[in-house]
């Protein structure tokens, strides 16, 4: 049997992406290997939305170089948002690799590695209006056996100026509830006790076929009612479209997660709409004061760039304000990185020195820091659910898990074992930790 060897850079959506991918190769008689000296085939899974994370990709083709002169046979793929936008010069700088297949290809790779057999190498860039992989059961990778993703949609139709995703993933279109209702079923079955809907934009979810009209809602409810010991969790969500009738659902039923990502990416109006984010600082504060008077004790992490183009102090200093009204429990935080044939690359100068996005993203960091570490210390005497998911890795004597609010909590192990519910105080924490005891 042939071995295939993936790696995955980027986002969720790519690892469930190559989950979908080794099940298309595992009906044609591949299995996964974990040791990369061993492979037939090595996958590399990119994601194109940094420059770091495509010059990362290119580095490790380059140290792939040495494998396939040790081996002949060695086959070498691009696969993702990096293959879609690059798939040209992948070809012609990398003599490593061998096909080149886009999001919307992997139904083609069997073929594709045919086509490399003949002596030819190969690729499938085109991007679908209607691929969703519904009914391919994903093969599931470096997982706990307690948390999984489900993707329930693809593409992107918001076209932020900085963003390459609706190039490179095209149109956005929703999975058929039934199928997304089946996997979680099974994974349930199976003993995983948490599931993530993952969507570019999962507000934007909409399965309409006949008479039966399903939006992102009415889907969660369905996947809440499944078992009230699965918790559900979903990731991301625009704030231009999440509805007060989700935020009443998510209040609704006490196994669907009480934690929102909701990314801001600024506090200033003005980088806002050079941004095309399509909403105000007002009115994202408005989605935020709707979902603390639904879910209290609702957790909000979110996204910012620092310096993106023509970004002065003033809009700044106003994204730290924005932090601060708000309180985020966390954020991911990055500097503004130019992607090539985006609407801001050919409108906008990127215009920030990189020194001064480094400073003011420091800023941003710092002050989330100190944000993360007044919502832990608010939880230091409470006592929470936990759903185990490991052992800690300072020590095996420990283990951790998640609390609804998606905060790390380490404890005692005892006699708990991964994938059980347990009640535990919260007794210290940092920044990025609580600590606690049953």
């Amino acid at each position: 049997m042939n071995k295939v060897f993936i790696e995955t850079y980027g986002c969720q959506m790519n690892q469930a992406d190559s989950e979908v991918v080794l099940s298309i190769l595992g009906n044609q008689g591949y299995e996964l290997t974990m040791d990369i000296n061993q492979s037939d085939l090595i996958l590399i899974n990119t994601c194109s939305i940094r420059d770091n994370a495509e010059q990362r990709v290119k580095s490790r083709l380059m140290e792939l170089e040495a494998l396939k002169r040790k081996n002949s046979n060695l086959r070498v793929g691009v696969l993702g948002c990096m293959a879609e936008r690059l798939k040209e010069e992948l070809f012609e700088k990398n003599k490593v690799v061998d096909l080149v297949v886009g999001p919307d290809g992997y139904r083609d790779i069997p073929l594709l590695l045919n086509e490399y057999n003949k002596g030819q190498r190969a690729f499938s860039v085109m991007l679908s209006d209607e691929e969703t992989y519904s009914e391919i059961k994903p093969v599931r990778i470096g997982t706990n056996g307690v948390s999984a993703f489900v993707s329930i949609m693809r593409g992107c139709e918001n076209f932020c100026s900085y963003c390459v995703v609706p190039y490179t993933r095209g149109k956005e279109r929703s999975r058929d509830f039934e199928s997304i209702l089946n996997e979680v079923k099974d994974l349930f079955d199976r003993g995983y006790r948490e599931v993530t809907l993952l969507g570019q934009n999962v507000n934007s979810y909409l399965y309409e076929k006949d008479d039966i009209k399903v939006d992102f809602s009415d889907l969660m409810e369905m996947v809440a009612l499944i078992s009230p010991l699965l918790r559900v969790r979903f990731s991301t969500s625009h704030p231009k479209d999440i509805s007060e009738k989700l935020i009443k659902v998510i209040s609704k039923y006490l196994n669907i997660c009480k934690y929102i990502h909701l990314p801001v990416q600024s506090g200033s109006a003005v980088v806002l709409k050079r941004m095309n984010r399509k909403y105000t600082p007002e009115e994202y504060l408005k989605k935020i004061e709707m979902i603390r008077n639904y879910i209290p004790d609702c957790a909000i992490s979110t996204d910012i760039i620092a310096g993106f183009c023509g970004e002065s102090i003033e809009d700044h200093n106003q994204t730290l304000s924005i932090m601060r009204q708000v309180g985020y429990d966390y954020a991911f935080m990055f500097y503004y990185s130019e992607r090539p044939n985006t609407l801001a690359a050919k409108k906008y100068p990127d215009d920030i020195p990189l020194e001064e996005k480094k400073k003011r993203l420091d800023q941003i960091i710092t002050l989330q820091n100190e944000l993360s570490y007044i919502s832990n210390s608010n939880d230091v005497g409470k006592e929470f659910e936990v759903l185990i998911e490991g052992e800690s890795k300072r020590s095996k004597e420990k283990l951790f898990g998640r609390t609804s609010q998606n905060k790390v909590v380490i404890f005692d192990r005892e006699d708990n074992k991964i994938g059980d519910y347990v009640r535990v105080k919260i007794t210290s924490c940092t920044s990025a930790t609580l600590m606690g005891k049953k």
